[in-house]
């Protein structure tokens, strides 16, 4: 596994413990990033670090709103003017916050790229999509229209469309969405980055095409050693092609490691319900299990640890002090949590989370099967009850 680097709060040690003495391309070290508003203070970003090195893959997971779209923002420098940015933000040893729309324009498409989780709203509508590419070239080199043609078409073959030449002169309605986001991918790496920033790749796309949009980042990791960043909610799409993971909540890292690590020995009562929360065909019948509650107000965060109000580990020590990101009893495996080593000794963590199974019932797809005009609205418990009275003999 490669390594990436996560830092925590200003005082713990993890930065120092994880920073390896290989070339990074990225380094990010206690990004903050706050939007001021009417209401008070957006705190979107609260002291994010990691560090991005060539050909490794770091995948990015939470819940909508846990700020894993706007550190990417922060990087690109796409965030609005009114927006605060802390910390620091380095490519290749460069700083990159506090620079302006013109110092930003070499690096951002030429050294760090963006794909974009919807691609119809990122393609122009009236211009094709060879056009677009080629302007995406020529806007970082001095090259002629018909080489930038050239370069566009290569692109589009690179990320596997059949007929590149053919479909390069096509709009983006022409093409089908799978294709459009092997369009996206065809304009991030035109330049050849060295970083590619992926937000929600596979977002409406059917499973088939996510995984060829998977296969596609691969092999250009392979073939340009881009370092990769994914963004994502799909517990899937990490387990499938990611290096290490950062779990992220209430705009901060609350665990980061290895996959295998943060999938079979989570240290974090969050991560513990994010992956309890996934759809299991052994549950066939079953509820599934969410986290009870919401996510806290960017604006109103609560004292202590952010989770605590949804956590059932949560002591006084947790409502009354936010914990540092430290390694847990796993070398490289990190996470935000004061309650990390008890939850170390729990058998079976997902029972934290499980609650009373109430109106199911233990094969659905049985009672279906046996009367196909069951309406599928109604609770499963009602319509066991109704085929048990039909079975009765009549007198």
């Amino acid at each position: 596994m490669s390594e990436v680097d996560v830092m925590s709060t200003p005082g713990s040690s993890a930065w120092e413990n994880t920073a390896g003495s290989g070339e990074k391309l990225l380094r990010v070290e206690n990004l903050s990033v706050d939007f001021p508003t009417e209401d008070g203070t957006v705190h979107a970003v609260r002291d994010v670090s990691f560090t991005l090195g060539p050909g490794e893959v770091l995948g990015i997971v939470g819940e909508s709103g846990s700020g894993k779209s706007v550190s990417s923002m922060a990087i690109m420098g796409l965030l609005p003017k009114t927006a605060k940015i802390g910390g620091s933000i380095k490519f290749k040893d460069r700083e990159l916050v506090g620079l302006n729309y013109k110092q930003m324009q070499p690096v951002r498409g030429n050294g760090v790229s963006m794909i974009f989780q919807d691609p119809m709203t990122s393609l122009n509508p009236v211009y094709t999509v060879g056009w677009q590419l080629a302007e995406a070239h020529r806007a970082h080199h001095d090259v002629s229209k018909k080489a930038a043609w050239a370069k566009a078409v290569e692109a589009l073959e690179l990320v596997g469309i059949p007929q590149p030449d053919r479909r390069a002169s096509q709009y983006p309605h022409e093409f089908s969405g799978g294709m459009r986001q092997r369009a996206m991918i065809a304009m991030a790496i035109i330049n050849d980055p060295d970083v590619i920033i992926a937000d929600e790749p596979t977002t409406a796309l059917d499973v088939t095409v996510q995984a060829q949009i998977l296969d596609t980042l691969l092999r250009i990791r392979d073939e340009t050693s881009a370092g990769i960043m994914v963004i994502t909610h799909d517990l899937g799409v990490v387990a499938g092609m990611v290096d290490r993971v950062q779990v992220m909540y209430g705009g901060t890292v609350v665990e980061q490691g290895t996959v295998d690590e943060v999938f079979e020995a989570q240290r974090m009562p969050y991560t513990v319900g994010l992956l309890g929360s996934i759809p299991n065909p052994n549950m066939l019948g079953k509820r599934l299990t969410p986290i009870k509650g919401a996510p806290p107000s960017l604006m109103n965060l609560p004292q202590g640890c952010s989770f605590s109000p949804r956590c059932p580990l949560a002591i006084d020590e947790c409502r009354e002090t936010e914990p540092l990101l430290l390694e847990t009893d796993r070398s490289g495996h990190f996470a935000r949590c004061h309650r990390s080593a008890h939850l170390a000794t729990i058998e079976n963590p997902q029972r934290l989370f499980a609650h009373d199974e109430i109106g199911v019932v233990e094969n659905p797809a049985a009672l279906t099967m046996a009367n196909p005009d069951i309406p599928v609205s109604e609770d499963l418990d009602v319509v066991e009850a109704r085929l048990h009275e039909e079975e009765k003999p009549t007198s």
